[in-house]
């Protein structure tokens, strides 16, 4: 899938800090896969952030996965900086769904939500957090 090989980066890692350790070896697998090079944005994130991000309409729960851990926002990196193009999204999803499946995590994509579709946020599902999931259980959320 990648012919390119990426890495995370410093400021990458320590996003990672305090996120559930299933979901952060699915998306240092995933850097391995990807053809989109790809940053950590946010993973734990503290009660009053999230309520800043309600009140700017940049998230619509106050129940978000981010506080207790268990998700992570990537972002597309390109030529140095985030880029916002959906299919680049598309792409890095695959990568991440192919890390999960291969390491027996389940995961959701934002970006299958039907909803407020979020494709930088990726989430160990609720059902199976902390538990991993048996082999090849791991593909598409469905929101």
């Amino acid at each position: 899938m990648n012919s390119h090989k990426y890495k995370l980066g410093q400021r990458s890692r320590e996003r990672l800090q305090g996120v559930h350790p299933d979901l952060v070896r699915v998306v240092e697998r995933a850097i391995e896969l990807t053809s989109v090079d790809f940053t950590v944005l946010e993973g734990l994130r503290t009660t009053e952030r999230q309520k800043t991000l309600v009140a700017a309409g940049a998230s619509r729960t106050m129940n978000s996965r981010h506080i207790t851990g268990h998700a992570v926002d990537l972002g597309a990196y390109v030529d140095g900086q985030v880029d916002w193009s959906w299919p680049l999204y598309e792409r890095i999803a695959e990568a991440m769904k192919l890390a999960a499946k291969e390491l027996g995590v389940a995961i959701t994509w934002g970006g299958d939500w039907r909803t407020f579709k979020d494709g930088p946020h990726y989430e160990l599902r609720r059902n199976t957090a902390g538990v991993t999931a048996a082999r090849g259980e791991a593909t598409s959320g469905s929101g």
